[in-house]
This record gives structure tokens, C-alpha cells and sequence, in this order.
């Protein structure tokens, strides 16, 4: 840790911040003013998909501009976007809150970078760590999103869209952090720098498949679950205290074990850590499907937020070693828009699902892809071809 990986990862907390307080409201918000019960995750829908949407443009600013000033322009459309949300919750006009949520997926596919930014403030050699302790920074979105959405739900007369104006001033303190932190420079287009693989040979790979899969389809079982949790715990009864309980620790499990991640993956590598995060999820279900009292949502939800951990560091770690320096934003870019694809197609899926199948059937849906991603890990490792973290 050294100061500047320090200020970038109190910067992901205050991402992390922003994130949860979209969880814990977006499908609420969405609940009360859809003009269908099934569109109700929508605008948690779009901030994902804003996120898909955009991060090709975010990989071209970042090459063009540096990383310090792309990520202050993130923030700015956060603050912009979160405007506009308050303001179409008070007005109640569902399809405005669904188009700035839209918006604010650029600085969901910004913020995403940190992770690869924290390892160019460090030495080659301690890469695990730096990716570990930057979304340790979580810690914090973990303990402030869901008090912060509790604290404010009535802050303005219609609820939540005072959430939507606290979280422009989360953005200006990330802001204000951002612009402390001096980055090293990027290669750009044109300077005479190597370019590197197109995306078409670097997925030739077989450890940049699997990695890749295995982040998405790993965000994207915890995003099917998370993203209903409010609306399923509503539908059982709980208060939206208890859901913002269970929210909280969620996000402690997918960020807590950030401290130890790293030097799991570096003892016994990406594949074995990726491995037990498949059977986390898999005890996730399990523990859904016993039952729903608040217990039972909290057990679940913690598991799933730790075998989150283990699935995308360990992901992140082994896709780190799939491309170049002067490859890096367009390989990165190439992840997060798969990762931000499953995550719509997830988001979406989970409002359906809840409010027709009920919480049952949203568990049992997301046996298949947790499959998918245990037979992706176990063809890599009969290969042999991942190359240690």
C-alpha cells in the first residue's frame, strides 16, 4: 500500500458507495413507478447495460485523455446523471429515471478501470495485492450504500430521490480524490507506441476466454440474485431496513476477503481461488432454497458476495497475463463489455423472474451459468495452459 493506491482505492469505495445505494433503490424505484411489476429492475437494468453501452468510448477517453482526467470526466456524468435521476423520481416519469441510469453507466464502466489502474502504482510483482486491496475499498460502499439509502429514502417527498442527490456529493468527494493521484501515461494512437493484438488474436487464448468468462458469469449470478433481493425480501414481508441489512452484508462478503484474496491466488494461483468460488455460489443456492426468513437472505447473500470475491479477483488476476502493455485498454474494454452484457441480460432476467417465478425459481436459473463456469475452469486447468498468477 502507498499513497496513491491508497486514494484510488478510498475512490472505489466511494464508487462501491454509489453502486449499493443503485441496488438497494434502483429496483424499488422501479417497483413503484413501472408501468408493468416485470419492468421494475429496469433501471438497475440500464445501469449495467449504460455500462456495456459505453465502455468502448471509456477504453478510447482513457487512451486519448490519461487516466486521471477520464476518470474526473466518469465522475462528472455521475453527477449529471444522479441529477437527472432525482429529478425524474419527483416527477415520477419512470423512463427518465431509465435513461439516467442509462447515463450513469459510464461512470460504471469508468470506475470499473480502477482495478487495472491500481497495477501500474505498483511493481509487476505485487499486482495480486493491488487489485485485491483497491476493491477491498468496497469495505466502505458496503457499510455507507445501504445507510446511506436508509437515511435518505425520505428526504425528498417522493422516496429515494433524495438518494439520488446524496450521491452527487459521494461523486465530488471522489472527484476531489481523483485528482491527487498521478498515473503513469498511457500508450496513445498515433505516438509511435506499438499497438498490439487486435481483440479477434487475443481471444485465441484460452486463459483470456476463460478469464473473461468466468468474471462475467460470475458477476452476473451475483447481479441475478442481488438485484432482486429488495423486491424478493418486499414480496416476503421483510422491511426495507431488513433488505438494506442484508445488502450491507453482501457487500461486506464481496470485499472483506480482499485482503487475503491476493495472497491466496499468489500461494496456489487464479484457477483453484476461481474454483472455490464456483462452489460458494453453488452453497448460495443452497442456502436460498431452505428458506426466507432474514436469516436465511442473509446467509446467502454473504456466500454470494465472497464467492463473488474469489471469481472476479481470481478472474482479473488471470487476465492480467493474457496481454501487453500497450494492449491493455482495449483488452481490458473487451471485459468489461462482456461482463456489463451478462449483467443486463441479468438484470433484466432477475425482474422478470422474481416478480413472476418468485425467489425460487430465480435460484434454481442460476444453477445453469455457475455449471458453465466450473466447466470452463476445469477444461482451462486440463489444458494446463493457464499461466500462474
Amino acid at each position: 500500500m502507498n499513497p496513491q493506491l491508497l486514494l484510488l482505492t478510498l475512490c472505489q469505495g466511494l464508487f462501491l458507495t454509489n453502486n449499493v445505494t443503485f441496488i438497494a433503490i434502483n429496483g424499488l424505484v422501479g417497483l413503484a413507478l413501472a408501468p408493468q411489476a416485470w419492468m421494475a429492475t429496469l433501471p438497475v437494468c440500464g445501469y449495467v447495460a449504460g455500462g456495456a453501452l459505453f465502455a468502448p468510448l471509456v477504453a478510447r477517453h482513457q487512451r486519448a485523455w490519461g487516466r486521471r482526467r477520464a476518470f474526473q470526466f466518469g465522475l462528472l456524468v455521475a453527477m449529471a446523471a444522479c441529477a437527472l435521476a432525482a429529478w425524474a423520481v419527483s416527477e415520477r416519469q419512470f423512463w427518465m429515471v431509465v435513461l439516467a441510469t442509462l447515463l450513469a453507466g459510464y461512470y460504471n464502466a469508468n470506475a470499473a478501470l480502477y482495478r487495472f489502474a491500481a497495477i501500474e502504482l505498483v511493481p509487476p510483482s505485487h499486482k495480486e495485492k493491488a487489485i485485491s486491496w483497491v476493491l477491498a475499498g468496497g469495505i466502505l460502499g458496503a457499510v455507507a450504500g445501504p445507510n446511506l439509502a436508509s437515511a435518505s429514502k425520505q428526504l425528498l417527498a417522493q422516496p429515494f430521490a433524495g438518494a439520488y442527490l446524496v450521491l452527487i456529493g459521494v461523486a465530488l468527494m471522489s472527484l476531489a480524490l481523483i485528482s491527487f493521484i498521478r498515473f503513469p501515461a498511457l500508450p496513445q494512437a498515433g505516438d509511435g507506441s506499438p499497438q498490439g493484438r487486435s481483440v479477434r488474436e487475443l481471444a485465441r487464448q484460452p486463459a483470456f476466454v476463460v478469464a473473461i468468462m468466468a468474471a462475467a458469469l460470475g458477476y452476473g449470478v451475483m447481479n441475478l440474485l442481488m438485484a432482486a433481493t429488495p423486491i424478493a425480501m418486499a414480496q416476503c414481508a421483510h422491511p426495507f431496513d431488513s433488505a438494506a441489512l442484508v445488502l450491507e452484508w453482501h457487500v461486506l462478503g464481496m470485499f472483506v476477503p480482499s485482503f487475503f484474496t491476493g495472497s491466496l491466488i499468489k500461494r496456489f494461483g487464479a484457477l483453484p481461488v476461481m474454483g472455490v468460488g464456483v462452489l460458494l455460489n453453488l452453497a448460495c443456492v443452497l442456502i436460498a432454497l431452505s428458506g426466507v426468513d432474514l436469516m436465511h437472505f442473509i446467509a446467502a447473500l454473504l456466500v454470494l458476495g465472497v464467492g463473488w470475491n474469489f471469481l472476479f479477483i481470481g478472474g482479473t488476476t488471470l487476465f492480467t497475463t493474457t496481454y501487453r502493455p500497450e494492449e491493455r485498454t482495449t483488452a481490458q474494454a473487451t471485459m468489461d463489455f462482456w461482463i456489463y452484457l451478462t449483467m443486463t441480460l441479468t438484470s433484466f432476467s432477475s425482474g422478470a423472474l422474481v416478480t413472476t417465478g418468485g425467489w425460487t425459481w430465480m435460484n434454481l436459473g442460476s444453477l445453469l451459468p455457475l455449471a458453465l463456469t466450473g466447466a470452463a475452469l476445469l477444461w482451462l486447468a486440463g489444458k494446463g495452459r493457464a499461466q500462474p498468477a
